[in-house]
């Protein structure tokens, strides 16, 4: 969660990259209620940024406690894991997944004038769409620019 400074954007590289992975509680799931992002610049090639559920950790740079905050004030902690191979963000390892869900993808056009409605992204679902990821699992956010990488902020909201 962004303090002193504004929030950071993380460059997606050129090819598939977890950008957010939260992971599930042993004891609960999670309940997806929206999610977004926004880049920086067009791709040089038409990309993809889905919201998906993973059966295997990527390896990320962990999360820290207070970067997983409650959106309403009160509410307790979350219980996700935390840790380099749990909840994080920027992944240097995917990990060989073998099974996901897909929840949503969002495709990037690398012609400007077709990009710019999806530059800026925001999603709701609607209380009967709801994605319901499964305990000891893993929530993505995930990147696929092919061939030039973009700057891009992301993030997840969600029930426990």
């Amino acid at each position: 969660m962004a303090t002193t400074a504004a929030q950071a954007s993380v460059t997606t590289g050129t090819a598939i990259k977890t950008m957010i992975q939260v992971a599930t509680p042993a004891t609960r799931q999670i309940a997806v209620r929206a999610w977004g992002f926004t880049v920086d610049d067009p791709p040089g090639a038409d990309a993809i940024v889905e919201l998906l559920q993973t059966d295997v950790a990527a390896t990320v740079t962990a999360h820290i406690a207070s970067g997983v905050q409650p959106v309403n004030p009160g509410m307790p902690a979350s219980l996700v894991t935390l840790g380099t191979s749990a909840t994080g963000y920027t992944a240097t390892a995917e990990g060989t997944t073998t099974a996901s869900r897909i929840f949503a993808a969002v495709s990037l056009s690398s012609v400007s004038a077709e990009a710019a409605p999806f530059m800026s992204y925001r999603r709701e679902f609607a209380d009967y769409e709801i994605p319901i990821v499964a305990v000891s699992t893993f929530l993505r956010v995930r990147a696929t620019t092919p061939t030039t990488a973009v700057d891009l902020r992301c993030w997840v909201i969600w029930d426990e």
